[in-house]
């Protein structure tokens, strides 16, 4: 990465004024974050356990090859960290893919990358506020679960405004929490294939169960583009490259390092799951209904009631933190955005190194979305279908912002045809496939988000026009 150094040096700062670093208003970021700390965010917003709700979706989905499902997602998702990598090197920023797009592609794109990722980084800590109350109210069901989503914004926003170190210390303690909990997991589930034995073929997690038939390599490429969406979350590590400590390549690489974190992770708990389900993959498939209980269903039939308790309640207080890590990220993308004049200016400042306002209005815009969603029975599904999309339609922004940078504006020496053309081309093509496998629901949200973005994009630029004259 010799040659990537040199190429840092030379376009570190972009041009760009307004959103330059300590633009806008306040006294800027306040660098106090190390590499740990960078990991925690990223591992808290994905969630080491992520796979729990999905679990009977991919393996129905896959024909039993869940653990491959993974397998490939993390490979497919790690082309996206790379160029992740290779941006935050160059364009080391608050804004995250909205300043590598500004950066490597114009203004214009920049802007809806921004636009689209919002609502990733705004409603995704939504659907985890709701799964956490979702997950309390079946714990204390006198309470209802939109008191307890309610109850989840107001705290972790609290811990958000308090400061972004004080939230990733008490982030630190929930995922060990978390990590803990998967870790009994594993002994527990080990513990029962040692002693009763596998319900399933040792190998049927990477090869699939044969209770549909034999292998099928497009069963498991449709559970795929299901299953990245675990993934979402790693990215919002790259909206901390003004807070931390070190330089720019050590958000590189807790990206990469969180995204094999997560992976491993993954892979581990649904080999070790999908070894002790008590249904096959047909049976899961014939019956939708038990998909999202299936991994509790393999749980309390192998180790009992106390294990699933346990997981229930790691969710449930994970989830929580989970929209902690992404609340922050949605609170620094405004404030990127505000900075440079894209969004209301009062979002670009600070007080104390820390964007209260950008962190109050995200919370506020989270909040009526968590709680109407709570409010529906529907809710869940209606909140997932819009967020997945615009993650993807902003990783699409990011890979053509790699090739814009190195190989258009920017070619020098470092230039690599491997790194900076192949590798973001190769996962610009996975984004297009999972978004083209996408619901059409999520698509239509999509387009008409898009088409809101682009009309204030021109709507800018005309009063921008009319100022300049």
């Amino acid at each position: 990465m010799s040659g990537q150094s040199a190429s840092t040096g030379a376009h570190a700062e972009p041009a760009g004024g307004a959103g330059s670093p300590g633009g806008g208003g306040g006294d800027g970021l306040r660098r106090s974050l190390g590499f740990r700390d960078l990991v925690v965010y990223g591992l808290l917003f994905i969630a080491p356990m992520a796979p729990v709700g999905v679990f009977g979706t991919l393996d129905a989905k896959s024909h039993g090859a869940v653990a491959l499902v993974y397998l490939i997602a993390t490979v497919a998702m790690a082309f996206t960290a790379f160029s992740y990598a290779q941006m935050v090197r160059v364009v080391p920023q608050a804004g995250s893919v909205f300043a590598y797009a500004r950066a490597g592609l114009g203004k214009g794109p920049g802007f809806i990358a921004g636009w689209m990722a919002m609502l990733d980084y705004l409603l995704i800590p939504a659907v985890a506020y709701l799964f956490s109350g979702i997950a309390m109210n079946s714990l204390v069901p006198s309470v209802s679960r939109w008191v307890w989503t309610a109850l989840a914004v107001l705290i972790t926003t609290a811990l958000n405004l308090w400061g972004v170190r004080t939230a990733a210390r008490v982030g630190f303690a929930v995922l060990a929490m978390e990590v803990v909990v998967l870790l009994v997991f594993v002994v527990a589930a080990v513990v029962v294939l040692v002693r009763d034995g596998a319900t399933r073929d040792w190998l049927s997690p990477l090869t699939g169960d044969g209770s549909q038939g034999a292998f099928a390599l497009s069963a498991v490429v449709g559970a795929v583009s299901i299953a990245v969406l675990s993934y979402l979350g790693f990215d919002a590590i790259a909206s901390f490259a003004e807070e931390v400590t070190g330089g720019s390549a050590k958000v590189a690489r807790a990206v990469l390092v969180c995204l094999a974190l997560a992976g491993f992770l993954f892979i581990l708990q649904t080999y070790l799951v999908a070894l002790l389900e008590p249904l096959s993959s047909a049976e899961l498939a014939s019956d939708p209904g038990k998909q999202g209980t299936a991994f509790y269903d393999s749980v309390d039939s192998a180790a009992g009631s106390w294990l699933h308790d346990l997981v229930a309640v790691s969710k449930a207080i994970g989830a929580a933190f989970a929209a902690l890590a992404g609340q922050a990220a949605a609170g620094r993308l405004l404030f990127a955005m505000a900075r440079d004049r894209r969004l209301p200016k009062a979002l670009s400042k600070t007080d104390s190194g820390t964007p209260r306002v950008a962190l109050l209005c995200a919370a506020v815009i989270t909040l009526v979305a968590a709680v109407w969603a709570a409010r529906r029975d529907d809710g869940m599904d209606h909140l997932v279908s819009v967020v997945d999309i615009g993650a993807l339609t902003a990783f699409l922004l990011l890979h053509a912002s790699v090739v814009g940078w190195f190989a258009l504006r920017h070619r020098d020496a470092a230039f690599s045809w491997w790194r900076h053309v192949l590798i973001p081309v190769l996962g610009a093509a996975i984004v297009v496939a999972v978004i083209w496998e996408a619901s059409g629901s999520a698509q239509v949200v999509g387009a008409v988000w898009l088409g809101v973005g682009l009309v204030v994009l021109l709507a800018q630029g005309r009063r921008r026009e009319r100022l300049g004259a």
